[in-house]
């Protein structure tokens, strides 16, 4: 039996070769549970296409300039033509915006929105580039397609967004949970800190934001939306499970009110904040976003919020790739 004995010299880190073989089990660990959830999930429910930081945070740009418009119109009749044009990059005008009509507390939280969206997209702008605004239809007709779409026949008259308060708000319950379950999706393939952390200042805001608007219509939970007879609680229940159906990959989008067993803890029915069996935001990936905005359950087919699609790498290259 022989026994090698290395000179001190050579040994800087006693420890190296097993931080190195710890390292590289990490690596194995994580790539064997990506192949897991690639075999087990559904082709369309994989992992997101791989990409680059910027490419992931541009993205989300589509969302954010989504939001900018419709509430900078709701609240003042204007969009980001006028407020920061130089965030546009040339995209063409939103189809539709117009000034909606709200109480002063309605007011006050939209306008608060959208000023916040504009930061949002400044920040993203200023630090991994912009893309162009892509061609969005914020418009009444299009609002009172996708909730007829939800209820399942066609609402007389016609779902308008910018009639009143509540109608407005039940239009924003739609978008910004759109963006906070698509940040919590990309913030674990990001790499740069400097990534992570903006995507961690944004998604604390995008949260906030659905928190505020769920809290809102949850106070008015019980009140039948004019002329219609549905309650509030009732039709942010039908959105949500219209958003499910899109995504195509199962529960990840509550309303207002919920069976006991999909509550806090399996506890309670109220369900002000939408969340997994751990109390933990839920995470979609682009290709389940996308499905959701465009209304059309297809990642490679534009329509509904994006009638051109939207911009940016990953979303064209799925428009580029569809079969």
């Amino acid at each position: 039996m022989y026994c090698i004995i290395r000179p001190l010299s050579a040994m800087r880190n006693p420890y190296s070769s097993f931080s190195t073989f710890l390292f590289a089990t990490s690596l194995l660990m994580l790539e064997l549970q990506v192949m897991a959830i690639s075999s087990s999930a559904p082709p369309h429910c994989g992992p997101p296409l791989p990409a680059s930081d910027a490419d992931q945070v541009q993205f989300a740009m589509n969302l954010e300039f989504l939001e900018a418009e419709f509430f900078l119109y709701g609240a003042h009749g204007e969009g980001l033509d006028k407020f920061a044009p130089y965030l546009t990059k040339g995209g063409p005008p939103p189809v539709g915006g117009r000034k909606a009509n709200l109480d002063p507390l309605g007011f006050k939280i939209i306008e608060e929105f959208a000023y916040q969206e504009i930061g949002h997209l400044r920040a993203i702008y200023t630090r991994v580039g912009g893309i162009p605004r892509p061609l969005l239809d914020i418009s009444k007709e299009n609002f009172a397609k996708l909730f007829d779409q939800a209820v399942g026949y066609k609402l007389v008259p016609p779902f308008d967004p910018y009639a009143n308060t509540i109608n407005y708000l039940l239009a924003t319950y739609v978008i910004p949970y759109v963006g906070l379950v698509s940040y919590v999706g990309t913030a674990p393939y990001l790499h740069n800190f400097t990534t992570k952390a903006l995507v961690a200042g944004l998604l604390g805001v995008e949260s906030g934001q659905d928190a505020v608007t769920r809290t809102f219509l949850y106070e008015r939970k019980d009140l039948k939306v004019l002329p219609y007879n549905l309650t509030v609680a009732e039709l942010t229940d039908k959105m949500s499970k219209l958003r499910n159906r899109l995504a195509m990959c199962g529960i990840k989008d509550e309303g207002l009110i919920v069976p006991r067993e999909l509550g806090a803890e399996g506890l309670i029915e109220t369900n002000i904040l939408s969340a997994d069996d751990y109390s933990l935001s839920y995470a979609r990936t682009p290709q389940e976003t996308l499905r959701t905005v465009y209304d059309t359950g297809d990642e490679h087919v534009p329509g509904g919020f994006y009638p051109h699609g939207a911009n940016g790498r990953i979303a064209r290259m799925l428009l580029k790739n569809k079969d």
